[in-house]
């Protein structure tokens, strides 16, 4: 074993989907260009809102289960390596078996290690996010070894060879046209004369998966939540997939990021209820599956719990940036985002977009890695407002901004700035010195070379013809 708890190591690079190929204004320039995929955002997340919106009205609570979440989460934090040693004996003391992964490539191995012990040549995969994280798909097609996975939406993006673009909804950027090509090209057996109906589309996926189903003895999962008093795991989900990879198969693999673990039940209990209403609209999740190590003859006869750190310790290390191991995965922040809906969420090159993915993946990789996500944002504060858990996204992108790494002329001109703004003489004569920006700007409204670059896409607020300190020195 090489993990140590609290061991602020980042995650690796060369392994996983954390970081992009190019920086993200660069990215989203490119996606502003696709008007198609605007248009399904826009959609697909405008309907999310409705729903989720009203079925939150519905609880007269529902400000207090958002601060009862936020607490259960601090409390989580404060104590995480006393969770997951309780949690670990409980697993084991109900037949499971725990491994602790320090990154990415740890948990690659001892997972693909797993499979090939059980002699399985393909596993089915539950929807998850640790394993996209990490890159378990390709590690394990590299062992020779075949991922199926059965969301549908996960599996669109498989079969289309695409990356996922929304914690909750992967295929989000694609319309149901798009669809009917990717199942007509890449889906074995699938009807020449399938059409673009919902319907149609869900049967035959439900056709394609439903013999992998039966015939494969190894799943792989996430988990939504774990209990560290009894042991137990949990993953909620809307399509009963989930409900199939977690009974059907003999062997089960839990793949899970270290600060899913909750103390009690009784803590549960609020996520449950705002997880759902967050996320999809629903009141309930229609399939939510709970199960404590190994039960003889019933369910799997083999359970793996991984335990993934990938940068969580060093996440957690920041008193201020530790918010973003709050995270629930409900993606309420990127529905109400108006930089996610316009540029889609491959644009932050991870795994986790949106404003959420702006505050996580610089951590998890070292902000010098992802220096550009604290920036894809207005700082509105609509992600604060939706958060279930309350998360302060807003003051964090500030926080990651004062860590990102800035270019000499930049930090030039904020010591510059914060030279004058010390010393009242000076500033009172730079304040009338601001007043000749507008003549010499561009069209008034901006200032000239070489501070351009900062009014290229910013308006300067209108000059007072008389500053507070002329006013207050004339009385």
């Amino acid at each position: 074993m090489t993990t140590f708890l609290g061991m602020p190591a980042t995650a690796p690079r060369g392994v996983g989907h954390l970081r992009g190929d190019q920086p993200f204004p660069r990215a989203a320039h490119d996606a502003l260009g696709n008007s198609q995929m605007r248009r399904n955002l826009r959609h697909a997340t405008t309907t999310i809102r409705g729903k989720s919106g009203r079925v939150i009205a519905e609880l007269p609570d529902w400000q207090r289960l958002r601060d009862a979440g936020s607490a259960i989460k601090a409390d989580v934090m404060s104590r995480l390596p006393e969770l997951l040693i309780q949690l670990e004996a409980r697993v084991t003391g109900a037949g499971g078996v725990v491994h602790w992964a320090a990154d990415a490539n740890e948990a690659n191995r001892i997972v693909t290690g797993l499979v090939r012990q059980t002699g399985s040549e393909r596993v089915i995969k539950v929807k998850s996010m640790a394993t996209q994280e990490i890159g378990l798909n390709e590690a394990l097609e590299d062992a020779g070894i075949t991922p199926v996975e059965t969301d549908l939406a996960e599996l669109i993006v498989q079969l289309g060879d695409d990356k996922p673009s929304h914690i909750l909804v992967p295929a989000i950027h694609r319309n149901r046209s798009e669809i009917r090509e990717i199942f007509l090209r890449a889906m074995p057996g699938v009807d020449p004369a399938l059409t673009d109906d919902p319907p149609v589309l869900a049967a035959a996926a439900r056709r394609y998966l439903r013999e992998t189903f039966l015939s494969t003895s190894v799943a792989v999962s996430g988990a939504n939540f774990a209990i560290a008093d009894t042991g137990t795991l949990g993953v909620v989900e809307s399509e009963g997939n989930g409900r199939m990879c977690l009974t059907l198969p003999d062997t089960l693999i839990t793949v899970m990021g270290i600060e899913k673990v909750l103390p009690t039940w009784r803590d549960l209990e609020v996520f449950l209820q705002l997880l759902p209403r967050a996320s999809t609209g629903e009141r309930m999740n229609p399939y939510t599956t709970m199960w404590t190590g190994v039960t003889p003859g019933d369910g799997p006869q083999n359970f793996h719990l991984v335990l993934l750190d990938n940068g969580r310790s060093a996440v957690l290390a920041d008193t201020v940036g530790r918010q973003a191991l709050h995270c629930i995965r409900c993606s309420a922040c990127l529905n109400v985002c108006p930089v996610y809906e316009r540029t889609g969420g491959h644009a932050y090159g991870s795994v986790y977009p949106g404003p959420i993915g702006a505050v996580l993946s610089p951590q998890l990789t070292g902000i010098e890695d992802n220096a550009s996500l604290p920036y894809a944002s207005s700082l509105c504060g609509a992600c604060f407002d939706a958060c279930p858990v309350k998360i302060d996204i807003p003051s964090m992108l500030v926080h990651l901004r004062n860590k990102a790494p800035h270019s000499p002329a930049e930090r030039a001109a904020m010591a510059a700035a914060a030279y004058t703004m010390s010393r009242p003489r000076l500033y009172a004569s730079a304040q009338r010195a601001a007043k000749m920006a507008r003549i010499v700007g561009r069209r008034g409204r901006g200032l000239p070379p070489p501070l351009s670059g900062w009014t290229a896409g910013r308006d300067l607020p209108e000059f007072p013809k008389q500053t507070f300190r002329d006013w207050w020195a004339q009385r």
